[in-house]
Formats: C-alpha cells, structure tokens, sequence
C-alpha cells in the first residue's frame, strides 16, 4: 500500500474513534461534507477529545468557520489533525488562531503473517474494564482524574480493552476498534511504577494478532514520541506527521497541556 493509503487509513481509523467516543460521552458529532468533529463541553479544557478529522482540505477550509462557531457556543478548546503536507491549511489555522501543540505520527502496519506471542507469563485479559483504561490514561499524561471517561465515556461503540494486572494491580492498557477491517490503537498507557516490563509491547502484540484472526489486514495509530519505539517494535512503519493545530480560549490558557492521541 502507498504512503497515501496509509494515510487515509489512519484518519478514517480516528473520525470512527472520535465519533465513538464522543457518542458514548452524549456529545456532540458534526459531520460536515467528510469532516468529522467531535464537540464534549464537558471535557472543554481537553482539545483531544474535541478533535477535528478531515479527509479533503477544501471541506476543512470550508467548515471551519462553523466549527468555530460551535466550539465557541460550547466553550471548547480544540484541534484540528492536520497531515504534514497540508501546508495550506496549517497556514489557514495559524492566521485564525490556531497553534501547533503537537506533531504524533501516523504509522501503520500489515497483520499477514503476524504470529501469536507467549504470553502465558503476564496477567493480561482483553476484556479490561473501560473506567480502569481511563484511569491509567489520567496518570500517565497528568490529566486530572475523572478527564478520560469524561472524554470517551464508558461504553464506546467496538472498543476492545486490553489490560495487563502487576500483583493485581491495573498497570498498562491497550485499546483497540475495528474500523471497516483496520485495526485502530488507542488509549495505550502504563503506569509510572510498571515501566520497562514490557507490558506495552505485550498487549499490542495481543492486540494485533486478535485482529489479525479476526480478518483485519492492517493495524493504524498515532504515536507520541514515547510511544513510537513500542509501535517499530510490533512491526508499525512510519508514514508521516500529524500535526495537532489547537485553538485555546483565553479562559482556558491555565490548562494547557499536550494532548496526546494514543
């Protein structure tokens, strides 16, 4: 598959989760000429969870004064996904306002052949309770607690929990949706105190070969810096920065913060 398949990929992948999570936290969807817009006033601090994901940049330029309208009736901060070669609409989005809060990579894979690792060893279940997810997710990227499940709610459509226990206790997370066959990844965190044992790496490798028997060819995501080598080490390439182009209210300049996607 071409660069630009992967690509397409992946934000069809993150239009899927963001209108999941959103529905499931009773916010609102837009759905505007192939632009999707999560908007959850109860999470307005929060630009993630009040993403935007278009797949054609002439509906973006042409949506984005009505997103601007209905994220400021909502109060919201929020991002705008833009691919690396979108130059011109990362120019459009800083003349209006919009800064760049981070750059995630998309990075994908191909299941074909991927092979079941023993895991016999780990306290590992892929049916991990979703509040535990989001908890981990709160203390692995300093959010206060309680921001997660506000962002996602507690019964996103086709979300698969993976959650791994250390002597009982929730130490890392995986999430994983089937997106019209692609595997997309999300939600991936460990605990401070769980660090270096691989757990990451362990249920992603779980996760992908569920997948894989479950006849998704491929697997997309968005990697932060720390998450990046996990991903090489399960296989994904690299196919580009995503750059997160925020827009902040004054009221909310105290609570900024990098949002990271996955």
């Amino acid at each position: 598959m071409q660069r630009e398949g992967w690509l397409e990929l992946n934000l069809r992948g993150m239009q899927s989760a963001f209108a999941s999570f959103a529905r499931s936290a009773g916010a609102q969807v837009m759905e505007l000429d192939g632009v999707i817009a999560a908007v959850n006033p109860a999470v307005p601090e929060r630009s993630v969870f009040n993403s935007v994901v278009y797949l054609d940049p002439d509906a973006l330029a042409g949506a984005h004064e009505e997103l601007t309208a209905a994220y400021a009736d909502a109060g919201c901060s929020w991002t705008v996904w833009v691919p690396e070669q979108d130059a011109g609409i990362a120019q459009m989005l800083a003349a209006a306002g919009h800064t760049l809060d981070a750059q995630p990579r998309a990075m994908g894979v191909e299941l074909d052949g991927v092979e079941e690792s023993d895991l016999s060893e780990l306290d590992l279940t892929d049916q991990g309770d979703v509040e535990e997810m989001a908890s981990l997710n709160d203390a692995a990227y300093g959010y206060e607690p309680g921001s997660w499940i506000k962002g996602m709610g507690r019964e996103p459509d086709g979300l698969h929990v993976y959650l791994a226990r250390v002597d009982g206790k929730p130490a890392a997370t995986v999430g994983s949706r089937d997106a019209n066959g692609d595997c997309s990844i999300w939600n991936v965190a460990t605990a401070d105190w769980a660090r270096g044992r691989g757990l990451s790496t362990a249920l992603m490798r779980k996760a992908i070969f569920d997948a894989a028997r479950h006849d998704c060819p491929t697997s997309t995501l968005q990697a932060t810096k720390l998450g990046a080598p996990v991903y090489r080490r399960c296989g994904y390439d690299d196919f580009g920065a995503l750059g997160m182009w925020e827009f902040r209210p004054s009221a909310l300049a105290e609570h900024a913060h990098p949002a990271p996607p996955a």
